[in-house]
């Protein structure tokens, strides 16, 4: 017997959960501009969060996906694409596409149940949210072929969670990308739950990263509550694959602090102790802290940044409560280039229930 095949994945972490430095660090850990940045999209990430639950608990909002703890992945990940890349995101990644330039008031219209709240202005190319599990993977090995037939060098990035791993699209998609050798990056934001199923009952894989071997492309781990690693690890896997090397995945370790939505309690299937034990990795104190350690950060920063972050999302708010709703036929305007007879048929019959003649 002969081995045919050796692997090996790897895992990155800079800066450990008590903020302190763990060996040499990326020249990004010695920017304080480019790290006060990544604070800025974190504490604004959370606090939206919490308006938005809050929002949703008072009937002004449909249910949302809350992406407590999480903020390290989704803005890590965001400042290590290029505008001109593409983001393919699932219903977390709320930090994320703040980065990108979509807007609060979109992301609260869209979570109110307003497409227009997918309608950009700022990154007219990233995609909307995919509520399908996994459908994003796929669609990012499409984008991500067309980029390498137009000769293009952009990234599509599509991020996912443990529980998408388990989905035959993700599967599909990652081997679709290593063999056509297209610029996309699959980052798997491991928060350790899909709904009420633990990440111990879904896979007996050691990692998830390890999944990429199968499609012949590399597969690593990141600490994802380090935001400084998560920025390192996925900015050059991104590179990597715009230099033409191919894809690869990223399984970024973190934890869902939150219920799944708004309409889940995750005390029905996991205790309060161990999620108490997970507060001890906030990315966002550790970043603090070792912005602190450093001389970067002060109490007047922190308090300057609570305010201006207050202050941007209740004019959000305030902009997304005073938005007239839809009008009810808008329903089919983003269906087709070209209404099909039969729905312009039922478009017709909406119009004219609601007593208007809107052309």
């Amino acid at each position: 017997m002969s081995r045919v095949a050796d692997f090996a994945v790897n895992y990155t972490q800079f800066v450990d959960p008590s903020g302190q430095p763990v060996g040499a660090l990326p020249a990004l850990a010695g920017e304080p501009a480019g790290l006060a940045e990544l604070y800025r999209g974190m504490v604004l990430t959370r606090r939206f969060d919490a308006k938005a639950i809050a929002l949703q608990r008072t009937g002004r909002l449909g249910t949302y996906a809350s992406s407590l703890g999480q903020e390290a992945v989704t803005v890590g990940l965001a400042h290590a694409m290029r505008a001109d890349d593409v983001l393919l995101p699932s219903y977390r990644e709320t930090g994320a596409q703040i980065c990108r330039g979509v807007s609060l008031v979109e992301l609260l219209l869209y979570w109110g149940g307003d497409e227009r709240g997918s309608d950009f202005a700022g990154p007219r190319a990233d995609f909307p949210v995919a509520v399908p599990i996994a459908s994003q993977c796929l669609h990012a090995a499409g984008v991500a072929y067309a980029f390498k037939l137009r000769r293009e060098p952009r990234v599509a990035v599509s991020v996912c969670g443990d529980g998408a791993t388990s989905n035959g699209a993700f599967y599909e998609a990652i081997n679709t990308a290593g063999a056509w050798r297209v610029p996309a990056v699959f980052v798997i934001c491991n928060n350790q739950w899909a709904i009420s199923m633990p990440r111990s009952a879904q896979t007996a894989t050691a990692t998830l990263a390890q999944k990429a071997i199968a499609a012949g492309i590399p597969g690593e781990q990141v600490d994802g509550n380090d935001v400084i690693a998560v920025r390192h690890l996925v900015a050059r896997a991104i590179e990597r694959a715009r230099s033409g090397e191919g894809a690869c995945v990223v399984e970024a370790l973190t934890y869902r602090m939150s219920d799944h939505t708004t309409a889940d309690d995750a005390t029905r299937y996991r205790d309060g102790e161990s999620v108490s034990a997970e507060w001890a990795k906030d990315p966002i104190a550790r970043l603090r802290t070792f912005l602190s350690a450093a001389g970067h950060w002060t109490k007047a920063d922190e308090e300057r940044l609570i305010d201006e972050v207050n202050r941007e999302i209740e004019a959000a708010v305030e902009q997304y409560l005073a938005t007239p709703p839809p009008r009810p036929e808008s329903m089919f305007d983003h269906l087709y280039a070209e209404l099909p007879p039969a729905l312009s048929a039922q478009r017709d019959a909406v119009v004219a229930s609601a007593g208007g003649d809107h052309a």
